[in-house]
């Protein structure tokens, strides 16, 4: 036998040299052999996994809290209900007309219509659970927001579903969302986790075209955040797009009419006890200087930090609210859907557009969920092992920044 013979034979057998290595399956296949093997366990990890992942990373978020509370002395239970979870908590045990004489507004002062700047739904939900035999509003409250929290994690899979046939991106948008700097409030006695949850579920409603889902859900944001009103946007468009398009016959007009339903009830409510039409906005710029001046706040707000640096919280939210600016350019160019689209940028313009509590930016950036879909996305199309890198990452910076931002900041956020 020759020589060349010998080594072609080596070469073509898999017994030999590098070919030698038996071809490793890869964790995709080897995922999928389990699951042939055992798909009922399969199934019900594949249910369990947008839980697992949003209650893992927010528990992630408590420990940093702990860690960084023990350093400066504070309880965590206090920090979770800390300044706007004050009034919510007061709300729902006490009622508009009776909360604490302990609060007031940003400027140290209140009258009897400064709670009416807190929307209800949140605290009626805690006065709820709070009824029940053996409840006490503490607890109650933070069980709202776990709850929510999860029922968003299911949307936001969802929400994924209509961009991407990869559950991988859904995840990865579950823990973009579940990490994202002062996602801690997501786990205090503040009403952003319920607010998200809704808003998250009525835009599976919209995209998935259920629009008796998308009308309710919408409705029912209206009383929880004044931030509806750009989900009364996205949800109302799309409505009218689908009659003019004469698609899904009456529904789309049930779900238009039903969407600022709730936040004209409460508005409505707030002009009638003030005796003012502006009743709302006009408790909100006494109380907190807040109202919409076209972001030229925001603008010296921002010159100002990136001049002179003088906080990580301050430069942190600098930060985000470009990152906000980018992402809503990239998801306009990758083509997202566009009430997504609509939505995302509408909480953005809000943020930027309103005067008031500089430091509270961040935080109120969190229900521009469809923001972190290009994120996710562009995640998606990256080894499972850089995907997890930074989302691990990402995880780590933000239970810091959200821990840091409740026990070494001293003002509310």
């Amino acid at each position: 036998m020759s020589a060349t013979s010998t080594a072609e034979d080596a070469r073509s057998d898999p017994s030999h040299g590098r070919g030698s290595e038996q071809a490793r399956p890869s964790i995709a296949a080897r995922l999928a052999d389990w699951a042939a093997t055992h798909p009922r366990t399969a199934r019900l990890a594949v249910l369990a996994a947008p839980a697992v992942v949003y209650l893992a990373l927010r528990q992630l978020g408590l420990i940093v809290l702990g860690w960084a509370a023990d350093r400066h002395g504070v309880s965590p239970i206090d920090a979770r209900t800390s300044w706007d979870g004050q009034w919510y908590l007061s709300i729902a045990t006490r009622g508009y007309s009776d909360v604490s004489p302990d609060l007031y507004d940003a400027f140290g002062r209140r009258t009897e219509d400064t709670s009416t700047a807190f929307f209800p739904g949140y605290p009626a939900l805690v006065r709820l659970l709070d009824a029940v035999p053996g409840g006490e509003a503490v607890p109650a409250a933070l069980l709202v927001s776990l709850l929510s929290g999860v029922a968003c994690a299911y949307a936001l899979m969802r929400l994924a579903a209509s961009v991407s046939d990869s559950r991988r991106v859904g995840l990865i948008l579950v823990a973009l969302f579940t990490c994202t700097p002062l996602s801690i409030a997501l786990s205090m006695a503040y009403s952003e986790a319920l607010f998200c949850a809704l808003a998250a579920w009525a835009l599976v409603g919209v995209v998935e075209r259920r629009w008796l889902l998308a009308g309710l859900c919408c409705a029912a944001t209206g009383l929880v955040r004044p931030t509806a009103a750009a989900l009364i946007l996205a949800v109302g468009l799309a409505a009218l797009v689908a009659v003019l398009h004469r698609r899904d016959g009456w529904r789309p007009w049930v779900a238009g009419l039903l969407a600022p339903l709730g936040m004209l009830g409460y508005l409505g409510w707030v002009a009638v006890r003030t005796g003012s039409p502006t009743g709302w906005f006009d408790v909100q710029q006494a109380g907190w200087d807040s109202r919409f001046d076209g972001g030229a706040a925001t603008l010296r707000f921002t010159t100002e930090v990136l001049a002179s640096g003088q906080s990580v919280l301050e430069v942190g939210t600098v930060a985000l609210l470009i990152a906000g600016v980018v992402s809503t350019v990239v998801a306009v160019r990758m083509r997202l859907p566009w009430p997504l689209v609509v939505y995302g940028a509408g909480v953005l313009v809000m943020d930027l557009g309103s005067n008031g509590l500089m430091n509270s930016k961040a935080r109120l950036l969190l229900p521009a969920f469809t923001l972190l879909i290009p994120v996710a996305l562009g995640l998606g199309r990256r080894r499972p092992g850089t995907a997890v890198a930074v989302v691990a990452a990402a995880a780590l910076a933000g239970s810091w920044f959200g821990a840091y931002a409740l026990v070494a900041w001293p003002y509310a956020i």
